[in-house]
């Protein structure tokens, strides 16, 4: 889901400090328990620079990337949200309470305008998730069109010293963050998408890996890459093939999936999720859905945690908690009507959930509280 109002309406049819010790507090749950990871040992120096970046599929070999992979390959199914101004106290409270659940995943969206900011990440773990960073490759304006912020563009090199800035201040955080790249690439409504923006044939993969090479050299090891489509409407069979960066620079995939009227999950996600099983077989994460406002929306909802739960694959979802006055082009709450908020709690309730939440122990307190 964009941060602009306008989306989506048919095209492909429809992401403390060296030192930190993360300790993980195991959550009070009435679903089965799930084993508590190892806390992350302090980050340590980066190495010579490789010449040739490293498998993030890899099993993991050293101490610093032990929380990554457990977190890579949960023992149970993350509960995501986004919201407005995630990560949010407040607002995390009004999700939670309804659902029954605290969220272990926060996902917010960064513009290539914008620099890294660390207290989004230490503000998700003090609200006990996983940070989800949008990273959109655009300025200010939401235009689908922007030839400053093409695909070629960041191939070449033109980003490069805010790539390094960047990926060098989320290397010191130290914290594993999700990174979630040029979303919805296979859609006409971003400038990265290939039709726009001046883009060809084959410049989203040589952007993206462009972008991952930079992370790798820059010692930034705790970044969990994602790489997410839009599920794909009608009868398209091409697949995601052609835009798909490959096994070594891509740690999850996942679906943005909204329900536009349709009664049952499968008929949004079952195609799409195919044509990803063609290409790879990496965790799938459901990096954002909902169901706009109407009668098929509690009983979708419903049928949303029936499919998960039949889907082993897949490792969670992320809801888009926003209205049309924060960045959703509908009402997509959950909370927004009660049969749909019974719906919700009562599937969440049928998920094996990460027991988490996590906790972060700060060598001071965060330089301001969370809103």
């Amino acid at each position: 889901m964009p941060r602009r109002l306008a989306h989506r309406q048919g095209v492909v049819g429809l992401g403390w400090a060296l030192g930190l010790v993360l300790l993980l507090v195991a959550g009070c749950s009435s679903q089965g328990v799930v084993s508590p990871l190892a806390p992350w040992p302090p980050q340590q120096t980066a190495g010579p620079v490789p010449s040739t970046p490293a498998a993030p599929s890899a099993t993991p070999s050293g101490p610093t990337t032990s929380l990554k992979y457990r977190l890579i390959h949960p023992d149970g199914d993350y509960f995501g949200i986004s919201t407005w101004k995630a990560p949010s106290q407040a607002e995390t409270n009004l999700v939670a309470a309804p659902a029954g659940a605290t969220p272990t995943i926060q996902e917010f969206f960064v513009g290539w305008d914008e620099s890294f900011n660390p207290q989004s990440v230490r503000n998700s773990y003090h609200l006990g998730a996983l940070p989800l960073l949008t990273w959109e490759p655009e300025g200010a304006s939401k235009d689908s069109n922007q030839p400053a912020y093409s695909l070629r563009r960041i191939a070449s090199g033109a980003f490069d010293g805010y790539l390094t800035s960047f990926a060098a201040a989320v290397r010191t955080e130290g914290q594993p963050v999700v990174i979630r790249f040029a979303h919805e690439m296979n859609g006409d409504w971003y400038p990265w998408s290939e039709g726009n923006s001046g883009n060809r044939p084959g410049d989203y993969v040589k952007a993206w890996r462009h972008v991952h090479d930079l992370f790798v050299r820059a010692g930034a090891v705790n970044v969990i890459w994602l790489w997410s489509p839009n599920v794909v409407r009608g009868p398209e069979t091409t697949g995601f093939a052609s835009l798909y960066p490959g096994a070594d620079y891509v740690d999850w995939v996942g679906l943005d999936a909204y329900a536009l009227g349709e009664s049952t999950a499968g008929a949004v996600l079952d195609h799409s999720l195919s044509l990803l099983h063609a290409v790879t077989d990496k965790p799938v994460l459901i990096s954002e859905t909902a169901a706009e406002p109407g009668p098929e929306k509690a009983p979708w909802t419903a049928d949303l945690f029936r499919w998960l739960n039949r889907h082993q694959d897949v490792i969670g979802f992320v809801w888009f908690e926003h209205t049309p006055t924060d960045g959703g082009k509908y009402d997509y709450r959950f909370t927004a009507d009660p049969a749909t908020e019974q719906a919700f709690r009562k599937g969440l309730a049928s998920l094996r959930l990460v027991d988490w939440p996590i906790r972060a122990t700060l060598p001071t307190p965060p330089p301001s509280p969370i809103p």
